[in-house]
């Protein structure tokens, strides 16, 4: 069975875009996902990007026209310039790492929900109300997150640790071995890789 390690950061409009994509292609190919949250300034950091306030107005002119774009494309209706965000994406990071550790829920329908919160809701994804919110609806227990606080800090640095020592260096990265997949319009690579046509 092939396995998906998922670096990302729910603070990223393309993680967003993403949807739930990933999860299909995985149910499609047996393939079980390991979500792994992590700060992505502190990866482009690591690995020569730079975060979005430092980027020449080209490239900021030019990601604008691609989230309009890729947000028609899916049909996921997007703020382009969401109230809260820029924002920590630490809080939420680590109630999906407590999440998984925990089990009893949807994943996938947790990360993309905290997602839609930031990018389509205008809401803090970095408060506890949300988080616990989005826990729930995802089939978690509220106070999931607070019971694996610790645990979740630390995993969360190792993801970041992991992405870097592995090549990745963007977000959402998607890794099956040493096979790399980056961004969300390559999901459909991805796809064709573990379908054995790529």
């Amino acid at each position: 069975m092939a396995h998906i390690d998922y670096f990302f950061a729910t603070v990223s409009p393309f993680v967003y875009l993403a949807g739930q994509r990933l999860e299909a292609v995985a149910a499609k190919h047996g393939a079980s996902i390991h979500y792994k949250p992590l700060d992505p300034a502190a990866l482009f950091a690591r690995t020569g990007g730079v975060t979005l306030a430092q980027r020449h107005d080209s490239r900021k002119a030019y990601r604008l026209q691609e989230l309009r774009r890729q947000s028609a494309k899916l049909g996921l209706p997007i703020n382009l310039q969401p109230q809260f965000w820029p924002v920590n994406p630490a809080p939420s990071g680590y109630a999906i790492i407590a999440a998984q550790a925990a089990g009893g829920g949807d994943v996938g329908a947790l990360a993309h929900g905290l997602a839609r919160a930031c990018w389509a809701e205008n809401r803090n994804i970095a408060e506890d109300e949300v988080i616990r919110e989005e826990l729930v609806k995802a089939g978690f227990a509220a106070n999931v997150a607070d019971r694996g606080m610790l645990s979740a800090a630390e995993t969360y640095a190792v993801n970041l640790e992991e992405a870097v020592s592995r090549g990745a260096f963007g977000v959402p990265f998607y890794m099956v071995g040493d096979e790399c997949f980056w961004g969300q319009d390559h999901i459909e690579d991805l796809d064709l890789y573990l379908a054995g046509r790529a």
